[in-house]
């Protein structure tokens, strides 16, 4: 293979028996020294420094895992976003990390108080197959900007870009400071069930159900980061060749391995095969005679679960439309499912890949009803030039993150906050709101040398006046 480098061997399984004794190793070692602001700002530096040496490398040994992986795709989504993220954290780290003086109240003075962002110890993070890199560094780099030692578990679908992380990782930080565990769902299982002090899953909802209670033991706090059926909403006032576009770029990047992808495109029954058309052109002027830029399915697994929706939809005698041939192994086609039932198999399940249902509805309304009735989706897309459209259909429905008139570039925006809600996860991260989540906003109360809370002590009738000035 061209470009062949050593990483693109998979990354030997770290042994269950491994995983407490590390844990306790990084746990112990962040006792002995927190990081403070110069430590977390060289070690994001030094993890920004060494990450864009290996981008091009990075391109490769995601390529080798998923058979073949548009390189331009990779630099943009494992590369582009994780060095944004980077330096947002080096940018605001110092006024995130100062101390914020809140009022205490007269009843107190005359106390004062303030809040600190404090590190939590030992932040786990299970990260997922479909951007291998951005989706474990974005919330390592995160755990390290707010003063946590991290012990990764990546997916072991991508063992490949496994063993790439591996040697960034040792490369940047000490080995008590960062930590990687390899392996299988078993050794999974038993990642999740550890003591963390925070764990961050990206992944199904189904495991992160999995997730969520093998923590509950220890009480773990989490951020879950799900998926779910994301829809577009187009209004009947949105020009279909930039809406076609716009979808278009949000479905089949990654071939539709986005959790965030539009999951089904939701348009005035008058304008549906107007949209087919535009998307069918749109999709040929991309990928026609073009099959490098087009990325394949990461597994035969996954291409067999694909295939399946569409042998569901071929048995229902749905209308299937392929918009372009892609030649290849696991090269499954972009194809639109049209008008498919609710309980047809791309309606009920998340797609994950470049499968695309077409609904059409008669009013907005009931396109929002359709929405608002599910499980609350991880993103929801808008269209509409009607700002009073756009407002209707964020009044009634709720989802993880939104992007009016695009798709998936809430993502790429550090100082939005990334997550679902219900089915769709919990909690969020990127910037602020990852060093937040990551760290505990400790409360703390200065009691000055004399104080009126003195004389709140038996016998009360001493100071019954004084109790009863304090109930204004």
């Amino acid at each position: 293979m061209q470009g062949y480098t050593a990483a693109m061997d998979p990354a030997p399984d770290t042994p269950v028996a491994d995983l407490p004794p590390t844990l306790s190793r990084l746990r112990a070692a962040w006792q002995a020294r927190q990081p403070d602001l110069a430590q977390r700002s060289d070690d994001l530096a030094r993890l920004r420094a060494a990450f864009k040496l290996r981008l091009d490398e990075m391109a490769r040994v995601i390529a080798a895992d998923f058979g073949h992986r548009s390189h331009h795709e990779s630099l943009l989504a494992d590369g582009m976003t994780v060095l944004a993220e980077l330096d947002h954290l080096r940018r605001h780290l110092r006024r995130w990390m100062k101390p914020r003086r809140v009022g205490a109240g007269w009843r107190l003075w005359p106390a004062h108080a303030e809040v600190r962002m404090a590190p939590v110890g030992v932040v786990g993070v299970i990260s997922p197959w479909n951007y291998p890199v951005n989706l474990a560094l974005v919330p390592l780099a995160t755990a390290i900007a707010a003063g946590n030692h991290v012990y990764l578990k990546p997916s072991e679908q991508t063992p490949r870009t496994t063993r790439f992380l591996c040697e960034l990782l040792a490369e940047v930080f000490p080995a008590d400071r960062v930590a990687v565990a390899c392996g299988d769902a078993e050794v999974g299982a038993a990642f999740a069930a550890l003591p963390f002090d925070h764990l961050v899953f990206t992944g199904s909802t189904a495991v992160g159900r999995k997730v969520m209670a093998a923590a509950a033991p220890n009480l773990t706090p989490l951020t879950l980061e799900l998926g779910g059926k994301s829809p577009a909403i187009v209004c009947d006032d949105f020009p279909l060749q930039q809406a076609a576009a716009r979808l278009a770029t949000g479905k089949w990047f990654n071939a539709g391995q986005t959790c965030i992808a539009p999951d089904y495109v939701l348009i005035d029954a008058a304008r549906r095969d107007a949209l087919v058309d535009a998307l069918r052109a749109e999709v040929q002027a991309r990928y026609a005679g073009a099959d490098a830029d087009y990325t394949r399915i990461v597994n035969d697994g996954q291409a067999a679960r694909l295939q399946g929706y569409l042998d569901d939809a071929a048995r229902r005698g749905l209308q299937t439309v392929r918009l372009v041939e892609i030649a290849g192994e696991r090269a499954v086609a972009p194809t639109l499912v049209l008008d498919p039932p609710d309980d047809a198999a791309v309606m009920r399940e998340e797609i994950f890949g470049p499968i695309l249902p077409i609904k059409s509805y008669r009013t907005l309304d009931e396109a929002i009803d359709f929405v608002a009735a599910r499980d609350r989706p991880l993103a929801l897309y808008p269209f509409s030039r009607d700002r009073a459209r756009i407002e209707r259909i964020l009044k009634r429905t709720l989802a993880g993150g939104v992007t009016v008139n695009d798709t998936l570039l809430h993502f790429a925006t550090s100082a939005l906050p990334f997550g679902g809600i219900g089915a769709s996860g919990m909690g969020a991260y990127h910037g602020r709101a990852g060093f937040e989540a990551m760290s505990k906003a400790l409360p703390i109360l200065w009691q000055s040398r004399r104080a009126a809370s003195d004389l709140l002590k038996p016998p009360y009738a001493k100071v019954d006046r004084f109790i009863r000035m304090l109930l204004r």
